[in-house]
């Protein structure tokens, strides 16, 4: 990418947006456009049309999305779906009508069936049934790969996706019902410290096995995937199957998790695992040799990088309560 070229990045706000602008600022890229939810409401067609062809970015980001936990995927399954798709079509749609030179679309790695073989290569798409818990927004993402192979076999576009694994860092989101494992976590485990609760009770076995990248790495990982010449990523792709797994290759058991989050945070109580609780699936790792033989490969460790998610999270928990 030229440094000069005018770049939007869809959900600067959210973690993965914002670790995307400070990548692109990291690596002189100082042309880069933002709108807020209030700016710019990418529910609304006519308004994402309006902006584009305004602005006629030259590079795509499309980070914006609905995002939750299990909770808030199974109480807002509706929402999760219809948000979702119209955030894909218009964004994508309309940056082909402004004549954008590239996109990069970033979904995630629930788009793969339940029982996929694991590690879970990128082949593995459509060819089993999804997690019900999450389907609604699985499939979306889903609609937005096929949508960007779609456009590039209809029009001639060079519109490419990524899906991570799970995600974490700062600005994630540390709701108490709504986030993901590491930030509930952390703010559980935090706060207990704080309350010198004398013990915190996790579900499952601990048994069970994750894999986690830092988003910083993953906003890297975006930069390079935007930046692979079009030959070289179309000989490492096919038409209808260009999507790219971006992770660690590594997993790590929820008891490990727990146990790191302990150390970092510096609880001292009882960890008390409630095996009436299920563990949920044995494994979910990412089969990342693609990205690999693309040239890239992440950088922090999963210490580091909770290290780094708790001291945010402790600088700004004026914005978490209890």
């Amino acid at each position: 990418m030229d440094k000069n070229a005018k770049i939007y990045v869809a959900g600067h706000q959210g973690m993965v947006g914002s670790a995307i602008c400070r990548q692109l600022n990291r690596h002189g890229f100082y042309n880069v456009v933002t709108r807020s939810r209030s700016e710019l409401n990418l529910l609304d067609q006519n308004a994402v049309c309006s902006f584009m062809q305004q602005e006629k970015p030259e590079y795509v980001f499309l980070a914006a999305a609905k995002v939750g936990g299990i909770y808030a995927n199974n109480q807002f399954p509706a929402e999760f779906i219809h948000q979702n798709l119209l955030i894909e079509a218009h964004v994508i749609h309309q940056a082909y009508q402004a004549g954008c030179s590239r996109l990069l679309f970033l979904g995630s790695s629930c788009i793969y069936p339940k029982h996929a073989e694991q590690p879970m290569r990128e082949s593995a798409l459509l060819t089993g049934v999804l997690e019900a818990t999450n389907e609604p927004y699985a499939i979306a993402k889903i609609a937005g790969i096929k949508l960007c192979e779609s456009y590039n076999r209809q029009y001639g576009t060079d519109f490419r996706s990524v899906m991570p694994t799970n995600l974490y860092g700062p600005h994630d989101n540390f709701h108490e019902k709504n986030s993901h494992v590491i930030p509930a976590l952390l703010r559980r485990f935090h706060f207990a410290k704080l309350n010198a609760q004398p013990s915190i009770e996790v579900w499952g076995t601990g048994q069970a096995k994750r894999e986690f990248l830092y988003v910083e790495d993953m906003a890297v990982a975006c930069l390079h995937v935007m930046q692979l010449d079009p030959e070289l990523y179309r000989r490492h792709t096919q038409p209808m199957l260009s999507h790219i797994n971006i992770g660690t290759g590594k997993e790590v058991s929820i008891a490990e998790l727990v146990n790191k989050v302990a150390e970092v945070t510096r609880y001292q109580g009882q960890i008390v695992w409630n095996l009436d609780m299920p563990d949920g699936t044995p494994r979910k790792l990412l089969d990342v040799s693609r990205l690999r033989a693309l040239g890239w490969a992440y950088d922090t460790e999963l210490s580091e990088g909770l290290d780094l998610t708790y001291r945010w999270f402790v600088e700004n928990q004026g914005k978490f309560r209890e």
